[in-house]
């Protein structure tokens, strides 16, 4: 396992390769703006080189700490996901297609810390909350949740009497 996430190419023979990495706390550290600032994954990295390029299925398996969406608090966070990229031998760089990346033909290595960053991030789920205990009742903060219940303004049920007129309409219709 290698904590430098990047592939060296030069003397990597053509034909399949596996490679792990081990992201850790380090791994998001390079990265001053994520949300997320700890976890415990492993990439494996399937890769098929060819002459004029490299296919590689990433498949990212572990968890990260995150804050919950209704409490505030840290949790832990399942990420599972697979994903391909296709590394193309060109004269340049080139990004125009996110699943597609272009690398010159001289380049001795490929850093994928940006992908595997990119691929974590899409793995997490839009909302993220406290999973929920075996009887269905949620794990976040209970002093939270109370802090939260008395906040709540209820909705005022007044009539406005332009809806009630419109709806007359409707109904006469």
């Amino acid at each position: 396992m290698s904590g430098s996430y990047t592939i060296l190419l030069s003397g990597l023979k053509e034909g399949h390769h596996t490679i792990d990495f081990e992201i850790n706390k380090e791994f998001f550290e390079l990265f001053e703006e994520s949300e997320v600032k700890d976890g415990r994954l492993i990439a494996n990295i399937e890769m098929d080189k060819r002459s004029t390029h490299l296919d590689l299925i990433i498949r990212i398996l572990g968890s990260v700490r995150i804050g919950c969406d209704r409490c505030l608090e840290m949790f832990s966070q399942s990420i599972s996901s697979e994903n391909r990229l296709l590394v193309k031998f060109g004269k340049s760089i080139d990004d125009i297609d996110p699943d597609i990346l272009s690398i010159p033909v001289d380049e001795n290595e490929l850093a994928l810390q940006q992908q595997l960053y990119e691929f974590i991030m899409l793995a997490l789920p839009i909302k993220r909350v406290h999973p929920a205990d075996k009887n269905g009742r949620s794990t976040c903060d209970p002093v939270m949740l109370k802090k939260l219940e008395e906040l709540i303004i209820e909705e005022e049920k007044e009539n406005d009497p332009r809806w009630d007129e419109l709806k007359k309409l409707m109904n006469d219709n």
